[in-house]
């Protein structure tokens, strides 16, 4: 079901109805879009474990006073890592579920409070109290969350079994105490109470060597120089190293440099931007690492347009070597946004649970490399390559003109270059929720969501039921491997987006793929 809203006061879309309503209380209590923000990102570690939590982690570009701050609250490798010791184990890639080398130091919480010291208004009291009501009070178990937990493989389901025996039902009453336990320390006694607190001390415990205490203090998040592209009479930002968010800005220019279609319901629309997406997205893992210079590569990446044929598709060499994420976005009527996006990476992440909190730890060290000598190599105190990129578009005055962002492994990207060339090139911005229903594709590799350019050979063209007729044949005729999926698969990802009109008036769209997605304004 759609939802979409209209307002001129604030606006808040995430992927679950409640996390909606704990940001909007904060705009209604005179909070700004970074309040709103917290309250939200909160909320929904608490509701839907399966996305996100405060066992992974966080990055967010924030919009105020003409200016675009970027925020990497990516974790880093704990200090007992080593990469030498997981090939002798016989590990050709980084373990993908129950083992902790590959589980960083969530950077979440660290994330949220820097996200709350440097544009919070109101106390970070008041911006948990409404995930700390749900985590002690009870939320309704949403059918994502059944049906996730229903999905983790028997040799991990006691590490869930106190959520399982909550979130029996769609709609089941739900309580973390743990959680809750935790939201009220860190309200009070900011990041050092998570990281030197109860959960840091259960995460040394577990790891038995992986983690120290060092690993545990020197827990932060970093304000870094946003990376930018301008592009059909806009500026669009991301996230640099280690997110993929050049990705879809290389691609944008690349596409812009082609014959694209007018009618997006055109195959040839998929199609170029499909191999606008391959030629600048195959050699992802060789490039991108946590030093790597992102903002020097986008030019030669936008170049590669040239490479594109219009009526073929590529079969571009990938070295032979299901994301899980929640996001959110907000804006007040003062014209500040955030656009936030907070991951476990797979699911439920690791599949490990801290035993003093119940909070589930992400697995987002997958995106480590185990070959010796490679730029992503994982090592001690190192940021793993990440799928997250969130997106912020502002106009050439500098004003906020777009906060919007998706969930989905490597095809965030790709979602994220169908929804921002639907609403710069085809301006369909005056119906955000159209925009982001609108059926998709997505390239996937053949095992998980997370080796579309890492499997040795090429991505199959998923196509979303409800996308147009004619791209399915269209794309075949071209020479793509094509897969028919069903309509609003999660698959695709949960897409939100919040427009500002040039008068000022805020429209907002929260994905339908999420099931308990809302967007709401004051």
């Amino acid at each position: 079901m759609t939802s979409g809203a209209h307002s001129r006061f604030g606006m808040v879309a995430s992927a679950d109805g409640a996390a909606t309503q704990a940001g909007t209380h904060m705009l209604a209590l005179g909070g700004n879009a970074a309040d709103a923000a917290i309250a939200t990102c909160a909320a929904m570690g608490v509701v839907a474990p399966h996305l996100c939590g405060l066992g992974g982690d966080l990055f967010a570009l924030v919009h105020v006073n003409g200016e675009v701050h970027a925020l990497d609250a990516a974790g880093r490798a704990a200090s007992g890592v080593d990469a030498e010791q997981l090939r002798t184990e016989g590990h050709h890639e980084m373990p993908f579920h129950g083992d902790l080398c590959t589980v960083t130091v969530p950077g979440a919480v660290a994330g949220l409070v820097a996200l709350h010291e440097r544009f919070g208004t109101l106390p970070l009291s008041t911006v948990f109290a409404p995930a700390i009501r749900l985590a002690e009070e009870g939320f309704a178990a949403s059918p994502l969350l059944v049906g996730s937990l229903s999905a983790i493989a028997p040799r991990f389901a006691g590490n869930f079994a106190d959520l399982k025996n909550h979130a029996t039902s769609a709609g089941a009453s739900v309580r973390r105490l743990g959680l809750g336990r935790t939201l009220r320390a860190i309200s009070t006694g900011g990041a050092a109470s998570f990281y030197m607190g109860e959960f840091g001390d259960g995460l040394i415990a577990m790891g038995a060597g992986i983690y120290s205490r060092h690993d545990m203090e020197s827990a932060a998040a970093d304000w870094v120089t946003p990376l930018s592209l301008s592009i059909y009479g806009h500026r669009v930002w991301s996230i640099p190293a280690p997110s993929q968010g050049y990705l879809f800005l290389a691609a944008l220019g690349a596409s812009a440099e082609l014959d694209l279609p007018d009618d997006p319901d055109d195959p040839q629309w998929a199609h170029l931007l499909i191999e606008s997406t391959t030629a600048v997205s195959h050699d992802r893992p060789d490039v991108l690492h946590d030093r790597a210079d992102l903002a020097g590569l986008l030019p030669g990446l936008i170049d590669r347009a040239s490479l594109v044929d219009p009526s073929l598709a590529s079969v571009r060499p990938t070295p032979g070597d299901d994301g899980d994420t929640t996001y959110l976005c907000t804006a007040d009527r003062n014209g500040m946004g955030v656009s936030l996006i907070n991951s476990n990476a797979a699911g439920f992440g690791s599949l490990l649970v801290e035993p003093n909190t119940g909070i589930n730890l992400h697995n987002r060290g997958l995106g480590f490399n185990l070959s010796k000598g490679h730029p992503a190599e994982v090592a001690p105190g190192r940021k793993p390559p990440h799928t997250l990129c969130p997106a912020l578009i502002t106009r050439p005055d500098g004003s906020l003109r777009a906060v919007l962002g998706t969930m989905g492994g490597d095809a965030q990207p790709q979602i994220m270059l169908q929804v921002i060339t639907r609403l710069l090139r085809h301006q369909q911005t005056q119906f955000p929720w159209q925009t982001v229903d609108a059926g998709r594709f997505a390239l996937r590799g053949p095992v998980t969501g997370f080796d579309s350019w890492t499997s040795g050979r090429p991505p199959t063209v998923l196509v979303e039921g409800h996308a147009p007729d004619a791209w399915a044949a269209g794309l075949a005729d071209r020479g793509h491997a094509v897969e028919r999926r069903g309509r609003f698969d999660s698959g695709f990802g949960h897409a939100h987006c919040i427009v500002v009109r040039d008068d000022g008036a805020m429209a907002g769209g929260a994905d339908s793929r999420s099931i308990v997605g809302s967007c709401a304004g004051l």
